[in-house]
């Protein structure tokens, strides 16, 4: 995992990004990786969701799950100013908890940098699609796509996972194994058991059952099903079929 500073940093990073993909596009036009939301929404979820995370962390505890369409971004000339401000918030709001303060998550009572990474995460899968959109070109780092990969995984073997998300009860099996592997460093391996899934890091071994490769930020996208399969950015080695249960699955 990345230290704070570089996560803090990253949020920054992909907020940015994320406006400059947003802005000048048309508040109304759907958006093809979300079909259900127009842009103005996407834009709203994003800054709503870094006010309502900053609101969560001062009080630690549950609060209201706000409705992105009852978001109020504003104009669309105002949209960086206005996601720039509630990233800020958040970050105030974290470092007044303290990152390792224990709170509420989803997932059970985690350290308050659960939602630092949680919101990074979101921040720059929406950053692609604000960028898919609007003809944006999408960018990211190498090491924080790879940390919103193994956020996602560690999301995927936390326990009590099942019960919040009831489709991973199907990726239980008998021992196979799905690998993802980017171009450089460790990777993560999945094993289905009776029991549920389990997930090492580390070298993907040649046996896997099925295993992804790709740049960090493309493997960013198959995880989180935005970039299919078939894409020429990645490589499917072994049982396809595997790897399209497991992703039709895995994404939270």
């Amino acid at each position: 995992m990345l230290d704070v500073e570089r996560l803090e940093e990253g949020l920054r990073e992909q907020t940015a990004g994320f406006a400059r993909a947003a802005t000048g596009g048309d508040p109304q036009a759907i958006v093809p990786t979300c079909p259900e939301w127009p842009l103005r929404v996407l834009v709203g979820h994003i800054g709503q969701a870094h006010r309502w995370t900053a609101e969560l962390l001062r009080k630690g505890e549950p609060v209201s799950v706000p409705d992105p369409w009852q978001a109020e971004p504003g104009a669309p000339e105002g949209w960086e100013e206005w996601l720039r401000a509630g990233a800020e918030d958040l970050l105030d709001a974290l470092r007044e908890s303290g990152a390792d303060m224990e709170m509420w998550t989803f997932l059970g009572p985690r350290p308050a940098l659960f939602w630092l990474r949680r919101m990074l995460a979101d921040t720059a899968v929406h950053h692609y699609d604000a960028a898919a959109t609007t003809g944006a070109v999408f960018e990211i780092a190498g090491d924080l796509a790879l940390d919103v990969v193994d956020e996602g995984m560690e999301m995927l073997v936390a326990p009590g996972a099942e019960q919040l998300k009831p489709d991973l009860v199907e990726l239980r099996g008998r021992g196979e194994r799905l690998g993802v592997r980017p171009r450089s460093g460790d990777g993560w391996v999945l094993i289905r058991t009776p029991e549920g899934l389990r997930c090492e890091r580390g070298p993907v071994p040649a046996e896997a059952d099925v295993v992804v490769s790709g740049a960090a930020a493309d493997l960013m996208l198959v995880c989180s099903r935005r970039l299919p399969l078939g894409d020429a950015r990645v490589e499917i080695t072994g049982d396809r079929a595997l790897m399209e249960h497991w992703l039709a699955r895995m994404a939270f």
